[in-house]
């Protein structure tokens, strides 16, 4: 008889999968799943080093994908309210920045029939890691234009202060950011641009027109940067989200160590100067966080990011809407936080600051901290996103792991991207490192995102879940294929039926817990309707054969 499951939480198979009376271990997909305190939605995210994309349910079972682009991510995807998938591509590049290379976006419907693309990368300029598509179908860029060292001196750079490989190329690679008007079905039309190089500072060349004291404009951005040596890909803004309640943009500016908030009322004509729009600062940044000594004002010390990536605002309906969420990657301390920041800002979307000091605020609203602190410790790209519960889901990137965490820090849901470069993984196996990027597993993933059951998108599609998408190894002893045990159907709603048994079999049903919940000889009288959804693994003994069968329990 089937004993009573008590506990609400799933952990599917931790050392479960069977062969021969031996016990691999879970490594890829669902790990864990608090059904009881999980935010219950889909989860949509694209392995870093193929070219599909995923949703699945909290239970890891997938229920959508998309398969017919040609490119790897380049580098985020989103699930758009219409159920189509916009996502980035990577395509080659001579600017090469080293990291979150793009140059190419699509968009496919539900259906997986690509409806629009568009190329945006030559030997001058190049999309790269992250867009945002607007209310009015427009896509802002994250973008990266080549400068060259003439052009550098020219701007007042110490050029002495870029690294060799800047001055061996002869050039560098600052931001911008560009609106694209998208034109059905390929290509659109630049609408608004912003540039980092028009909002230039330094100290260093007096002869030049932007000479002055960083200190004093931190609405400006130091030639300087953190005083450091400057690499290739200068500024390496990794994010970009816009607040149409405010009409701006933050920019994760990971080179940097700060975000950065700027005014999109501008025309591109004030963009590119010191005055106009709402703010009356042009395309100057109205604020900035993370780093002060980037405009001298404090010392290392004073620093709170390290070279973070995805700061986005917490959207309406979520606790802490408005505060800037991002992950905090923590190069140079060797372990990562999630940073909640909670503005200095206005209703009118006005930051204050302290003449001389820095933007506040001095302390963050939430951070988690996993414990150890080392067990958390991404060192590029990653993400988080505050869901409506108040749990937070984070996606350590380079090891393709997402958790989802309360605001007491305690893990209710995990998932390990079961894809790398060669497609799915089979369950007891682990991605292999990426040779390309020493700190990257070749299962990686650059972001994810939650939805809700009730977001638009889902409205009128066929929901049902599928299998999962790792795949199981089979332990066969003394069996020809013919003569398997299979099971029908699967997914199963109550009963297991049972094809080319010999009728000397014993079976047992296998709970995610790993604790055998029903055994006999005849498992086909059995009704398990009453079981939790899930992962179960049925394992048949015959009088010299074991055999294992992954079954998924659904819902009628």
């Amino acid at each position: 008889m089937l004993r009573k499951i008590t506990n609400s939480i799933q952990l599917i198979f931790v050392g479960l999968i069977i062969s021969s009376n031996v016990l691999h271990a879970q490594t890829v997909g669902l790990l864990l799943n608090d059904t009881a305190n999980t935010f219950k939605g889909y989860t949509v995210f694209a392995p870093k080093h193929n070219t599909m994309t995923y949703l699945i349910n909290n239970q890891g079972q997938k229920v959508h994908e998309w398969t017919a682009s040609t490119y790897a991510p380049g580098q985020s995807v989103y699930l758009l309210t219409n159920g189509n998938l916009l996502r980035t591509c990577q395509i080659q590049s001579s600017l090469g920045t080293g990291g979150g290379e793009g140059g190419r976006i699509e968009e496919y419907n539900w259906n997986d029939s690509l409806v629009w693309s568009m190329n945006y990368s030559t030997n001058t300029y190049m999309q790269h890691h992250d867009i945002k598509k607007l209310a009015n179908g427009n896509i802002l860029m994250c973008i990266v234009e080549k400068k060259t060292i003439t052009q550098a001196i020219s701007a007042g750079f110490d050029t002495s202060k870029f690294q060799p490989d800047v001055r061996q190329k002869g050039f560098f690679l600052p931001d911008a950011v560009v609106e694209v008007q998208p034109t059905y079905p390929s290509g659109g039309t630049v609408v608004w641009e912003w540039h980092v190089f028009d909002h230039l500072i330094q100290s260093f060349d007096a002869t030049k027109s932007n000479y002055g004291t960083p200190s004093a404009h931190p609405e400006l951005i130091d030639a300087a940067g953190n005083h450091m040596m400057l690499p290739l890909f200068w500024n390496h803004v990794n994010s970009i989200d816009y607040n149409s309640d405010l009409d701006q943009i933050v920019l994760s500016a990971r080179g940097n160590s700060e975000i950065w908030v700027i005014d999109h009322s501008t025309t591109t004509a004030q963009s590119a100067g010191h005055s106009g729009g709402t703010h009356g600062k042009g395309g100057d940044l109205i604020y900035r966080w993370g780093n002060p000594i980037c405009y001298s004002t404090g010392t290392n010390a004073n620093e709170k990011l390290y070279q973070q990536h995805d700061a986005e605002w917490i959207k309406t309906g979520c606790p802490g809407a408005g505060h800037i969420l991002c992950f905090n990657n923590g190069i140079g301390r060797n372990y990562s936080t999630i940073d909640e920041i909670a503005t200095p800002v206005d209703g009118s979307g006005n930051y204050s600051i302290t003449s001389g000091q820095a933007y506040g605020p001095t302390s963050l609203a939430w951070s988690y901290q996993a414990n150890p602190p080392s067990s958390l410790f991404a060192e590029d790209i990653s993400g988080a996103q505050r869901l409506p519960n108040g749990n937070t889901l984070i996606d350590n990137g380079p090891r393709g792991t997402f958790t989802e965490v309360t605001t007491a820090g305690t893990t209710v849901w995990k998932y390990v991207c079961p894809v790398d470069n060669n497609g799915p993984l089979t369950q007891g196996d682990t991605a292999s490192g990426d040779p390309t990027h020493p700190t990257e597993y070749m299962n990686a993933v650059f972001r994810v995102y939650r939805y809700p059951l009730t977001y638009a998108a889902f409205t009128g599609r066929d929901m049902t879940p599928g299998n999962v998408i790792e795949l199981y190894p089979t332990s066969i002893n003394n069996l020809n294929e013919s003569s398997l045990i299979q099971t029908y159907p699967n997914p199963f709603t109550s009963f297991i039926n049972i094809k080319n048994a010999k009728g000397t079999e014993q079976y047992e049903l296998i709970n995610p817990l790993g604790q055998t919940i029903w055994s006999g000889k005849q498992i086909n009288q059995q009704d398990f309707s009453s079981l939790p959804t899930g992962i179960y693994m049925l394992k048949i003994t015959g009088p010299s054969t074991v055999q294992t069968i992954k079954l998924i329990k659904q819902n009628k």
